[in-house]
């Protein structure tokens, strides 16, 4: 045998895919849910910002699953509701099942991301839940009193200025407000039954914003096991590889450029230290 036919009989064969191994694909979906992250935030999660990863995870030619590794506090709804759809249009076309996998916390739309797998699974520890809508804001008009600024504010419009911060609060405005809490609340109760159907028990618990830790999420059938996701997969999925798709960190970030002395990145800091810390994050 020539030197070269040596050197030939060690490549691969081409087309030859007997030795590749099945894959599963993750996706890790951490921070809080915003349309408008800070530059520098390095936790973030909206469509923009995870399209990319969600495409790669179900782009593999031997996928057998996708996993979404949740930790999160929740944020708007509107960006929980587009990823999650996202993350249906995918599987459906791929048809592959998905899996999500709680950490720490996957609340309010986390746990909206989360119910857009076929399973859910989360540590004995993970806080999991609370179906519910929060908003909140801060008031100025104290502090412009203080310091002798005069708001100078021009609509058209009668409700064009409603909950502006800087003006005393009216109770029409909040009552405004409530009334659009109730119609998310409403809409995300029908993403969680369609979601999850008939595995929900019918405690009166369920869609008070509660949260509850894995085993309690177990028994209100909020998700269907408690396991980590490379015990999941190993198990299920024995002898495939993993592969982790990242969504993208903004440009500062990657860049690892520290923080600005800026106000508005100080409020988003404040902003987002609120949204971890009701769960004691």
């Amino acid at each position: 045998m020539s030197v070269t036919d040596k050197l030939t009989s060690r490549l691969p064969v081409l087309g030859d895919r007997g030795d590749r191994k099945d894959v599963v694909a993750v996706v890790k979906l951490h921070g809080v849910i915003t349309p408008t992250p800070s530059p520098l935030a390095r936790g973030a999660i909206n469509l923009s910002a995870v399209e990319s990863a969600l495409t790669r995870a179900f782009a593999h030619d031997r996928l057998k699953a996708v996993a979404l590794q949740i930790n999160s506090p929740g944020g708007a709804p509107t960006q929980s509701g587009l990823v999650a759809e996202r993350i249906r249009q995918l599987a459906d076309e791929k048809g592959v099942p998905v899996l999500a996998f709680a950490e720490d916390v996957a609340a309010s739309g986390g746990y909206w991301l989360a119910c857009a797998a076929d399973e859910i699974y989360a540590h004995r520890t993970s806080m999991v839940g609370s179906i519910g809508v929060i908003s909140g804001g801060f008031g100025f008009t104290g502090l412009l009193e203080r310091f002798g600024i005069e708001r100078r504010l021009h609509t058209a419009g009668a409700n064009k200025s409603r909950l502006d911060p800087f003006s005393p609060e009216k109770p029409e405005d909040v009552e405004w407000l409530k009334n659009m809490h109730s119609q998310l609340h409403e809409l995300f109760v029908e993403w969680v039954k369609e979601r999850r159907g008939d595995r929900l028990t019918d405690s009166t618990d369920l869609f008070t914003g509660d949260v509850w830790l894995g085993h309690k999420a177990v028994e209100l059938g909020l998700i269907d096991g408690l396991g980590s996701l490379r015990e999941i997969v190993n198990k299920r999925y024995p002898g495939a590889e993993i592969s982790v798709a990242e969504p993208k960190k903004p440009l500062l970030a990657r860049l690892g450029i520290g923080a600005p002395a800026a106000a508005s990145a100080l409020l988003d800091a404040v902003t987002t230290k609120a949204a971890w810390s009701r769960f004691g994050l």
